[in-house]
């Protein structure tokens, strides 16, 4: 397990590896506080659990009722009284692998593009439409970009 708490800013972020399967910790830890930073979430704490296939679908069964593998799992538990965000994100850490694989980028760069899909739905994005989804890939391809990813979805 990964943790990092800058005293400049009140943004907590833990990366827990459930899989055996290893990132950069550091690098997504940046990702995912630069992402906050430009939708003005100052004060937050983010956990991002990475699994493997069978374990994040026994996760979307349990907390989805969806009985198949995927990609991202976001929560927002932010309360409304809360003086800070909670979010809870799920990513599969092997279906990254695999995906990368097959689309010809890194494994670090498909996980940093589930990280900020789920990070962006907890923040207001939706891809319900074609409208939608082709913002919300452009916004994850543009961060990504700026955050040395390359551009991942729409590779």
């Amino acid at each position: 397990m990964a943790g990092d708490l800058d005293k400049s800013t009140p943004l907590l972020v833990c990366i827990n590896q459930q899989a055996e399967i290893s990132f950069d910790a550091d690098r997504l830890i940046s990702l995912i506080k630069t992402l906050c930073r430009r939708f003005g979430v100052m004060a937050a704490q983010i956990n991002v659990t990475i699994f493997d296939d069978e374990s994040i679908r026994r996760q979307n069964v349990k907390f989805l009722n969806h009985d198949y593998v995927t990609d991202v799992i976001s929560f927002d538990l932010t309360e409304p009284d809360d003086n800070q965000r909670f979010f809870d994100i799920m990513v599969n850490g092997q279906m990254a692998f695999s995906q990368a694989a097959q689309r010809g980028h890194l494994p670090d760069a498909e996980l940093a593009l589930y990280i900020v899909h789920g990070l962006l739905h907890n923040l207001g994005f939706d891809d319900d439409s074609e409208k939608n989804a082709r913002l919300m890939h452009q916004t994850e391809d543009a961060i990504l970009s700026e955050n040395g990813f390359g551009s991942v979805y729409c590779s």
